[in-house]
């Protein structure tokens, strides 16, 4: 990561306890595991900052894997993507931004993703966290059957569970913004 994107992931985590985004107790994520922390990367994402501040820091990481889109699974990409592509306009070098449902559409076109996605695209895949990687390899095989290459999978947090590791062993290339250690403390990555 460069020292831009080093610096804005240093302001994301203040952030990101400022408005309440990393909490400590007893949860249980969306994966069915446990934790004793919870960080809900929306309360980033949809914050004005939040989004500014995601947006310019993925810009780097995007431009480095050379992708034409940025996606990711609903509902936790929906901010990040809009915030990625906003970004991308504003510096000159736009991106394409799409969404990929949970199943497709049960009406109309019957789509899985949901944007302007042409095939042949190298995209980007993007959530706000992983842990065991689902979500991402939901969007990551949607994208692939759309004709898709996956040049680079991202997250706000690698909360360091299995996920990021399972993601690189298929052989993709994963970067986060946040990383979570053994004892729940979350740094920039």
């Amino acid at each position: 990561m460069n020292t831009q994107a080093e610096g804005i992931s240093d302001r994301l985590l203040e952030l990101a306890v400022e408005r309440g985004a990393i909490r400590y107790g007893d949860f249980t994520l969306s994966s069915g595991k446990k934790s004793a922390y919870y960080f809900d990367g929306r309360l980033l994402s949809l914050d004005p900052e939040g989004a500014h501040l995601i947006g310019n820091a993925l810009l780097p990481l995007l431009a480095t894997a050379g992708v034409d889109a940025i996606g990711g699974p609903t509902l936790g990409a929906d901010p990040i993507v809009t915030a990625a592509a906003m970004a991308s306009w504003q510096q000159g070098t736009p991106l394409s931004a799409f969404i990929v449902r949970k199943e497709a559409k049960g009406y109309g076109m019957g789509q899985m993703i949901e944007g302007p996605l042409p095939e042949g695209s190298t995209v980007a895949i993007v959530d706000d966290a992983c842990t065991t990687g689902g979500s991402l390899f939901h969007a990551i095989d949607a994208a692939e059957e759309a004709g898709c290459t996956v040049g680079l999978v991202l997250a706000l947090l690698d909360r360091n569970e299995g996920g990021s590791a399972a993601i690189r062993d298929r052989g993709y290339k994963f970067e986060a913004l946040l990383t979570a250690g053994e004892d729940g403390r979350i740094r920039p990555a």
